[in-house]
């Protein structure tokens, strides 16, 4: 049962950081820059957001 519990948390981090990537792609740099994200900090953003999920 443990087992499959880790299973979905990591599933659960992945869709969370895929999602976070394809959110803040499709921003335009104004509206990134408003939210105080560049393009290059996308992933990081993303790696920060898996990480809380």
């Amino acid at each position: 049962m443990l087992l499959w519990g880790l299973v979905a948390k990591q599933i659960r981090r992945w869709q969370a950081y895929r999602r976070t990537i394809l959110e803040l792609s499709q921003l335009d740099d104004r509206t990134l820059a408003d939210i105080n994200v560049s393009r290059g900090e996308i992933v990081n953003v993303a790696r920060r957001a898996a990480a809380a999920a």
